[in-house]
Order: C-alpha cells, then sequence, then structure tokens
C-alpha cells in the first residue's frame, strides 16, 4: 500500500466514523426547550464538535491500523472479493 492509498484509507475511515459519532449526545434546541426564533427545534444548542473529532481520531486510528494490517498481509485481497469470477486467473509460477 502506498503512502496515498493509506491516507485515503484514513479519510475515507474519518469521514465516516465522524458521521456516527457526530449525533452522539447531541443536544438540540427542542431538547432544552429554548428554541431561536427563525431555526428549527432539532438544531444544535451543544454539538462538541472539536471533542468529537478527536475521539473520532483516536478511534480512526485503531480501525486503520487493523484494516491495513490485513491489507498488507494479505488475508484479504481483490480476488477474494470477485463473487462473479470477472478476473483473469492467476498465472503460475515456472
Amino acid at each position: 500500500m502506498s503512502i496515498t492509498s493509506a491516507l485515503v484509507l484514513f479519510a475515507v475511515i474519518w469521514f465516516m466514523t465522524f458521521l456516527i459519532v457526530i449525533p452522539i449526545r447531541l443536544q438540540t434546541q427542542g431538547d432544552l426547550g429554548e428554541v431561536v426564533p427563525g431555526t428549527q427545534a432539532g438544531a444544535p444548542e451543544h454539538h462538541y464538535l472539536k471533542k468529537k473529532a478527536w475521539i473520532t481520531t483516536g478511534i480512526t486510528v485503531v480501525l486503520w491500523a487493523i484494516i491495513s494490517a490485513i491489507i498488507l498481509s494479505g488475508w484479504i485481497t481483490v480476488r477474494d472479493l470477485d463473487f462473479h469470477n470477472r478476473m483473469a486467473p492467476l498465472e503460475a509460477s515456472e
């Protein structure tokens, strides 16, 4: 895996994890009963994005290390995901 592939993998995992972490412990204006005129009741009052970004980074480092180890070790390859046998067969070593 090249450095670019590793960075792209990290970014994809980070954003997927961030989208899961964002709604955790989110307090909306409707929950607190203090809706500002002109906004929706579902608008966040306290979102704690900086803390959630750090939590996301920690989770991502662990997931990235596991997934990178699996990819680099060869436990799972692209050929393992070829369910319709569209890839050419491997050439036998001479």
